[in-house]
C-alpha cells in the first residue's frame, strides 16, 4: 500500500506546483478556470489542495483525509477530458489516467496509510486517537 499512497502524493504534488505553479503559472492556472467558467477560488483551491493533499500523502499524513479531499478535483479532470477519448495520450489527453487516479484515492481513503507512514507514529497515533474521542463526546 505505501507505494500507492507515495505515487498518488508525487502525482498530485507535481500536478499542482510543477505544472499548475511553475509551468502555466498561478495567473496562467487561474486565468484558464475562468475561462472554462470556475470562478477564481476554485483555481487557488485546486492548486492548494494539490499541492498540500500531495504532501500529505507523500509523507502518510491524514492519509485517508488526504486521499478522499483531492477525489473532486480528479473527477473534474476525468470529467474535463470525457469527450477526448479514452486513451491519455489523445490529443488532449483522454481520461483513462484521471479515473485511475480516482480509483487510486478511493481505495487509499478505504485502506488507509501503510506501515511506514507517519500516521503510525506514536504521537500521531495519539493525536488521531484524541480526535476520535473529543468527537464520540460530541456526537
Amino acid at each position: 500500500m505505501t507505494l500507492t499512497w507515495v505515487a498518488l502524493g508525487i502525482i498530485l504534488l507535481t500536478h499542482g506546483y510543477v505544472l499548475k505553479i511553475s509551468t502555466f503559472t498561478t495567473a496562467g492556472t487561474v486565468d484558464y478556470f475562468e475561462s472554462i467558467g470556475f470562478p477564481t477560488i476554485v483555481a487557488y483551491l485546486v492548486i492548494a489542495g494539490e499541492i498540500f493533499d500531495g504532501l500529505a500523502l507523500l509523507i502518510g499524513a491524514f492519509t485517508r483525509l488526504a486521499a478522499r479531499l483531492p477525489i473532486p478535483i480528479l473527477l473534474g479532470v476525468t470529467w474535463m477530458h470525457l469527450g477526448n477519448n479514452w486513451v491519455f495520450s489523445a490529443e488532449g489527453g483522454g481520461w483513462e489516467f484521471p479515473i485511475l487516479l480516482v480509483i487510486r484515492a478511493v481505495s487509499i481513503s478505504l485502506g488507509g496509510a501503510g506501515r511506514d507512514a507517519v500516521d503510525n507514529l506514536a504521537p500521531m497515533k495519539s493525536f488521531v486517537s484524541f480526535r476520535s474521542s473529543t468527537q464520540a463526546i460530541t456526537e
